[in-house]
């Protein structure tokens, strides 16, 4: 990819982030995400827990840094929308080696990409996240990288005012240069209308996982960008799961009714 194109896919998925709000699918591999663009949507994010589970992982960490970017690249090229990528915690324990991660990724073409403050499930200290914040922009100067800046205070399960413990980190991630606020984990609505109230840039919610209020709902309460995590890698493996469970079972191939046929797909795909 030029760098030209690169700057014009950053553009257009930054602006997203101003609109009324909109939906962030993510892909697992090249095929969803081709799947994905043909469907209509502006941009695509990559899923750490669905190009794990393709390598027969679990997710949080368990493919490096360089099998998860190959991945990653592979996405970024099968399409012509802009890509944002799941970097986890960035593939490092120091801000440097989070900014290499960045870098990387610029290198493949993604225009964007989620970084967390916690590992292994532990809240990272503000101060050490923030600075992991700061070399990741660093490494892809603001207009030129969405840079959207995940804290798992809902997930961490050991703060005393979580509302605002994530209100603080989302302010201080933002001065740090973030371009947008992650908050998986929150699913009530009131809290999410005071979220987006409170912090100060775009809020990103995650739905399908504990949070399923739909996406119209969601911009309706503020939030710029929804996206998926893993669920739709979770739905494909539920219908293999289903249809490998009527073949064993009864040898019936009911499972096929209403599937995109293989012409299909050839068309599709050869485009």
């Amino acid at each position: 990819m030029t760098t030209a194109a690169s700057a014009e896919r950053a553009t257009a998925f930054l602006a997203l982030h101003t609109g009324v709000g909109f939906v962030l699918p993510n892909a697992w591999d090249a095929g969803s995400a081709r799947v994905l663009e043909q469907i209509g949507f502006a941009a695509i994010a990559t899923t750490s827990a669905g190009i794990a589970w393709s390598c027969g992982v679990p997710d949080g960490g368990t493919l490096d840094r360089d099998t998860m970017l190959e991945h990653v690249g592979r996405i970024v090229a099968a399409v012509s929308v802009p890509v944002t990528a799941d970097l986890e915690a960035g593939f490092g324990d120091t801000a440097d080696e989070v900014g290499q991660a960045v870098a990387r990724t610029v290198q493949l073409g993604a225009v964007g990409a989620n970084l967390e403050d916690a590992v292994d499930g532990v809240l990272l200290g503000i101060e050490e996240a923030v600075e992991r914040v700061a070399a990741a922009r660093a490494a892809a100067p603001a207009g030129t990288f969405v840079l959207n800046a995940r804290t798992d205070t809902y997930f961490a399960g050991t703060i005393g005012d979580v509302f605002a413990e994530t209100v603080k980190r989302a302010v201080r991630y933002l001065d740090a240069g973030a371009d947008c606020i992650f908050v998986p984990g929150v699913v009530e609505e009131d809290t999410i209308r005071q979220l987006t109230a409170a912090i100060p840039g775009p809020l990103n919610v995650v739905a399908g996982l504990a949070n399923t209020i739909d996406a119209t709902t969601l911009f309706s309460l503020g939030v710029k960008r929804v996206s998926l995590g893993g669920s739709l890698a979770r739905a494909s493996l539920s219908a293999l799961d289903r249809a490998a469970r009527e073949l064993f079972d009864s040898g019936t191939l009911g499972f096929l009714d209403g599937a995109v046929s293989y012409a299909d797909l050839q068309r599709r795909f050869g485009s």
